[in-house]
């Protein structure tokens, strides 16, 4: 069994490298990365890893935020050039883990006439005490070891979607957000499938705060999808615009004593899972 991994990055020199190899050594084959027009050194990183033959990297110009259109491309890619039986469309905020084995064994125990599976994602919370520190002085995964109990997103203060793994078709349509995937035939999705999405999308102000200005204006200029697509994003621009922007990340921010309450209650949980993975990595 193949399992190959799609990733779209734009400006994520501080976590990229984490992401890559954490996928590597837990049963990804192959990684097909497209990078968005990156003005830090996410390219020159990925780069490394091609060199090293383990990733195809396209260079895409364009600043529409295509994401569904840019990410079928590699989906299909996976399936057609690289041998794929199975493929994960991933963020570089995302981490899939699975609860026993790998993620190539966990895949391949997906049950024949079952063509996806639904993975939840869980967030975790940016602590007060940490959420000025330097990325490059102290890593995400060891300021960020707490997350909400449930797929919760404490932007909109509500669930947080899945997102889905497949196995690998040529004619294969991701459609925007990757939490859904399509061809003709495509047969049952089941919920779960042994893994789970650790999510660290918001980590300093600063990476936040590029990621929705440059994000949110590419979605602006982005007229193939319809509106209900994005819409967090466009938001958010528009918070930023009116110079709110620091509101809303405070407002994402916990300190000690909102940690300590969400852990006694059960809304959050402790998690190092990520942090002792990549400790030997370091």
């Amino acid at each position: 069994m193949r399992l190959v991994m799609t990733l779209l990055v734009r400006d994520e020199e501080y976590i990229v490298r984490a992401n890559v190899d954490f996928h590597l050594a837990r049963g990804v084959d192959f990684v097909i990365a497209t990078d968005n027009r990156s003005e830090d050194g996410t390219a020159a990183i990925l780069e490394e890893y091609e060199r090293a033959g383990v990733l195809h990297l396209i260079h895409e110009t364009d600043d529409d935020y295509a994401q569904g259109r840019w990410v079928t491309r590699m989906a299909r890619l996976a399936a057609t050039d690289h041998g794929a039986d199975w493929v994960i469309n991933n963020d570089a905020d995302e981490f899939w883990c699975p609860l026993a084995g790998d993620l190539r064994s966990t895949l391949q125990s997906v049950p024949e006439g079952t063509d996806a599976v639904l993975v939840p994602r869980f967030n975790f919370v940016v602590p007060s005490e940490a959420a000025d520190a330097p990325p490059d002085e102290r890593p995400f995964q060891e300021r960020m070891t707490v997350r909400y109990a449930t797929p919760f997103d404490p932007i909109k203060q509500g669930p947080i979607q899945p997102k889905m793994a497949h196995r690998a078709h040529p004619e294969a349509t991701v459609l925007q957000g990757n939490h859904d995937v399509q061809w003709p035939g495509r047969g049952a999705v089941a919920d779960g499938g042994g893994l789970e999405i650790l999510h660290f999308p918001i980590r300093t102000e600063a990476q936040f705060a590029n990621k929705i200005a440059k994000g949110g204006a590419a979605y602006e200029r982005n007229h193939e999808v319809p509106e209900q697509y994005g819409r967090r994003w466009r938001r958010l621009l528009e918070a930023q615009r009116r110079g709110e922007f620091g509101d809303v990340f405070a407002g994402v921010v916990l300190d000690e004593d909102a940690v300590a309450r969400g852990l006694a209650t059960g809304e959050l949980v402790a998690d190092r899972r990520l942090a002792e993975a990549l400790e030997p990595m370091v």
